[in-house]
Order: C-alpha cells, then sequence, then structure tokens
C-alpha cells in the first residue's frame, strides 16, 4: 500500500513553515522533508505528534493512493 502525504498542502494553507513545525514536534528538519517529500513514512509515535500538532486525522495527512 502506497499512501501520499498532504504535508506540504497542508503546511502552504496554514502558513506553516516546515523547520518551526519540525521544532514543535521534536522530529528533525530532515526527517520532515523526507516526510513532505514522500521519501519516508513517519512512526507511529512521530504520525501520533503531527496529527496532534496539525489537529488533524492520520487519513486527513497522508492519504492512500491506488
Amino acid at each position: 500500500m502506497k499512501y501520499k502525504c498532504r504535508l506540504r498542502i497542508i503546511f502552504a494553507e496554514k502558513e506553516i513553515k516546515q523547520k518551526e513545525f519540525a521544532e514543535k514536534v521534536g522530529i528533525s528538519p530532515a526527517g520532515i522533508s523526507a516526510l513532505v517529500n514522500n521519501r519516508a513514512l513517519p512512526s507511529f509515535e512521530n504520525a501520533y505528534k503531527i496529527c496532534k500538532e496539525l489537529d488533524m486525522r492520520l487519513d486527513e495527512i497522508w492519504k492512500e493512493q491506488e
């Protein structure tokens, strides 16, 4: 199963800077970049932190691709 990360779109809509977001959630800027560019999927812990900070559900951030 493949997932498409919507963080780039969400950050643009909410005017969030990747580096500042990375600091808030305790994930390295390189780690956030890997997620934004669909080079990696987050651990459960990191996905939870991201969802909580954005006040969004997991399926709103990572969409399943067919």
